[in-house]
């Protein structure tokens, strides 16, 4: 719907946008049950679009419904994120080969990600930094220019800031591995060295995923 030119944001849309970009990406709201009055309270909506907007993220597995008990923030398992950066791991890969490829590295929105993310290293700024993160590999993705494998990864968000954030708190100094990490990613892309930003890839995700699963 538009009116005078501007596009109206439905009160579903606003419910859904605020639940996957606030509560589904805070770790401390897994496994928790969300009140439907709480959230339409909050958002500024009446209680129907925040169900709509539920059942539209239990389509994605992203909460799931609980008879007699209302929606509950499904946890990540150990399998989901393996999942999780497995498929990571082929869009960032497939990704990188193409920029290389095609002489169309973003190296200078990059650059300027991975700064701002130096700028973020306190513990109470972890969210933000995992939020930046997103938008470091999400430029990578986004500057293939393929609009549905840009959708596709911007799927993953929720869960990626999600197990991000976790992964700070798992282990001491992940901070400032990630930033080595994007570094050594940065580097092979601006040298046009597809194989090596392929390996940075990997080594980042693995890492990622072996904090994960330890903690």
């Amino acid at each position: 719907m538009r009116e005078l030119g501007v596009a109206v944001t439905s009160g579903r849309e606003k419910a859904y946008a605020h639940l996957k970009d606030t509560v589904l990406t805070d770790p401390g709201m897994q496994g928790t049950f969300l009140s439907e009055q709480e959230l339409a309270d909050r958002i500024g909506v009446s209680r129907t679009p925040v169900r709509e907007a539920l059942l539209q993220l239990a389509a994605e597995d992203l909460v799931e419904l609980v008879p007699k008990r209302g929606a509950r923030v499904s946890p990540l398992t150990g399998r989901e994120i393996r999942e999780l950066m497995e498929l990571r791991g082929i869009v960032e890969r497939y990704a990188a080969q193409q920029l290389v490829s095609g002489g169309a590295v973003p190296v200078a929105g990059l650059r300027s990600l991975l700064e701002r993310q130096r700028e973020l290293t306190g513990a109470d700024q972890a969210r933000e930094f995992i939020a930046v993160d997103h938008r470091f590999h999400s430029a990578l993705v986004s500057a293939v220019g393929n609009a549905l494998l840009d959708r596709h990864y911007d799927g993953l968000r929720s869960r990626q800031v999600r197990a991000g954030v976790v992964a700070l708190f798992n282990q001491q100094g992940r901070q400032e591995a990630v930033l080595e990490e994007h570094e050594a990613i940065l580097d092979a892309l601006a040298a046009g060295d597809a194989q090596a930003a392929c390996a940075a890839i990997d080594h980042h995700l693995e890492s990622t995923l072996k904090v994960l699963l330890a903690g």
